[in-house]
């Protein structure tokens, strides 16, 4: 089986206040699994912008998660597959890049919050760890 795609939340979960949650994370990341470079924008995105963290804290988050998973690039047919996406399944273009990149990497599962889990998108199931 191929390794999961990880969504940007299940990353910052590692984070969470709510220890069940954390430890899932952690476990999930332990595992290892595919994130894209959108997964690690995203990361960046809410630790210093909702989170406030300084810059030291979040190059370790990163580098833990570089470490752990591996990454793909964003692409122009990344970016052509998530508009695909988002028009057929009525998607967020942010959501839509992290399924295009989840189906390009040869994924079957797809562990996130955010989307719909049992959702299947072109054979990439969709499940929330946390359910």
């Amino acid at each position: 089986m191929s390794k999961p795609f990880i969504d940007s939340n299940i990353v910052l979960y590692l984070l969470s206040g709510d220890a069940a949650k954390a430890d899932r994370a952690e476990a999930i990341l332990e595992a290892g699994g595919v994130i894209s470079v959108q997964v690690l924008n995203e990361v960046v995105s809410v630790c210093l912008r909702k989170l406030k963290m300084p810059w030291e804290e979040v190059d370790q988050l990163l580098l833990a998660v570089k470490t752990a998973c591996d990454i793909l690039p964003l692409t122009l047919a990344s970016h052509e597959k998530a508009v695909e996406i988002a028009k057929r399944f009525q998607l967020s273009l942010y959501d839509a890049n992290i399924v295009a990149s989840a189906l390009m990497s040869g994924a079957e599962l797809l562990v996130s919050e955010d989307m719909q889990s049992g959702m299947l998108i072109d054979g990439l199931l969709i499940q929330n760890p946390f359910i």
